[in-house]
């Protein structure tokens, strides 16, 4: 059974994941052009130079989340707090909708002309009651 699992997983298409090497992305069925020795150590050279800020700027976004957090800590700032205040937000957002007027208005109209047909049909069922009375 392993070996099912080793084989569907060799088969199929994969989408490199957010920060997967580029070398990987490329399928093995890609033409290589043909090129020289120097071409290929420039090439080499840009890759290492180009891991190297990847690897620096995940250092710096790491350190500038951490700078983050300790202020929010700081302003007393809580993730509940930013939940609440995403969904205030949102909600607004909703209610100021047209969509949302507009909705609000035809259901407010259908409640009006519910609970006067409901009137009437009970205003007609206790007429009729008392007909048969």
């Amino acid at each position: 059974m392993e070996d099912a699992e080793k084989g569907s997983q060799e088969h199929t298409d994969s989408v490199p994941e957010v920060g997967e090497d580029a070398v990987t992305a490329v399928s093995p069925s890609s033409p290589i052009p043909a090129m020289t020795e120097e071409e290929r150590q420039e090439l080499q050279e840009e890759l290492v130079k180009v891991e190297d800020e990847i690897l620096t700027l995940s250092q710096v976004l790491a350190v500038k989340e951490k700078q983050l957090a300790d202020i929010k800590r700081k302003l007393g700032i809580t993730p509940l707090n930013e939940l609440k205040q995403n969904i205030t937000k949102t909600w607004q957002e909703v209610t100021t909708s047209t969509a949302y007027r507009r909705t609000s208005e035809t259901l407010s109209q259908a409640s009006l002309k519910a609970t006067a047909a409901f009137s009437n049909m009970g205003s007609a069922i206790s007429r009729k009651l008392e007909d048969v009375r």
